[in-house]
């Protein structure tokens, strides 16, 4: 309990913490019960579960209670750029994502005061502008676009909370997986230099993600809860990989999310 009681007082003021995304915050609190070495997402995801197994041992027993929930608000995915440069060619690559909205439904079971397993689905919309330009032999080719995406997840989560049902404040930490649909359709094209390699008109792929979000719940009542959680989404990144060069990062979605939960 007191091991709850002071990480649930530090995450209220995550203002003050130097780490800011929710991969960063869970490496936080499990550096505050491991001295492991070790700062890889693999690591950091290896502690956490230490973590979570650890707290589903400790966890005092309670009445199993089902819940749903509809949340709103605003996605944002992470951008990705690449420079090639050789003696003969020169070449850039580059998109910028626009925020968008996002919407998730939830079922969770309460298992006890502190462990909650949860199943989402999260659908969000995001526009693209895609942009390359080559230089090769004297010739400069190129293209700018604009293009909608889409990404609808299925994915599985535990939650671990740091106080009990009956308090006021519920803050939590949660880590979890699935699948991710991305689809993407081009708009417009803005500009067009030579004949370069466009990417295709419409694409899809299916990703295996890594979801890690942080929140809090705030009992409104015997039954009702608001509910706030930011969350991001780590995934294999199919935009990056229809750049020409391509990019090399992951896809990042985050999500800033308010809403209501009913519990029964």
């Amino acid at each position: 309990m007191l091991f709850a009681e002071a990480n649930c007082l530090r995450l209220i003021n995550m203002s003050s913490l130097t780490a800011k995304s929710p991969s960063q915050l869970h490496a936080w609190v499990v550096r505050s019960v491991s001295s492991a070495p070790g700062n890889t997402l693999c690591f950091r995801t290896l502690h956490l579960t230490m973590v979570l197994f650890a707290g589903w041992s400790l966890a005092v027993p309670a009445q199993a209670q089902v819940y749903v929930g509809v949340l709103g608000g605003v996605a944002t995915l992470s951008g990705d750029a690449r420079s090639s440069l050789s003696p003969d060619t020169s070449a850039f690559s580059s998109y910028d994502p626009a925020n968008g909205g996002a919407v998730e439904v939830l079922v969770g079971k309460h298992f006890s005061d502190y462990i909650t397993i949860q199943a989402n689905y999260i659908w969000n919309s995001n526009g693209l502008t895609l942009t390359s330009a080559a230089f090769s032999n004297g010739t400069l080719q190129g293209f700018r676009e604009t293009r909608s995406s889409s990404q609808q997840s299925l994915i599985g989560d535990l939650l671990v909370y740091f106080r009990k049902r009956d308090s006021r404040l519920r803050p939590y930490l949660s880590v979890g997986t699935g699948m991710v649909h991305f689809a993407s359709s081009q708009e417009r094209i803005e500009q067009l230099i030579g004949t370069p390699d466009l990417p295709a008109p419409h694409f899809t792929a299916n990703m295996i993600a890594l979801h890690v979000p942080v929140g809090i719940d705030v009992r409104l009542g015997r039954s009702w809860a608001f509910r706030y959680t930011f969350s991001e989404t780590l995934s294999k990144n199919p935009i990056s990989d229809r750049l020409s060069p391509p990019g090399q990062h992951s896809l990042k979605n985050f999500q800033n999310l308010f809403g209501f939960v009913k519990q029964f």
